[in-house]
């Protein structure tokens, strides 16, 4: 009998990190980039208010 192959579990989501990014900006943008659905990179532009 055949066995099924199995397929790897997906890497957990990195939330944690995510959030600290979001967190630690006031103004800006937090861009999180995904390749064959995995979280491979985040990436954090700020951008500073002069008034």
């Amino acid at each position: 009998m055949m066995e099924k192959p199995t397929t790897p579990e997906p890497p957990p989501l990195p939330l944690s990190e995510i959030e600290a990014a979001i967190r630690s900006i006031r103004f800006g943008v937090v861009q999180i980039i995904i390749q064959d659905g995995v979280v491979v990179q985040i990436d954090k532009t700020e951008k500073q208010r002069l008034r």
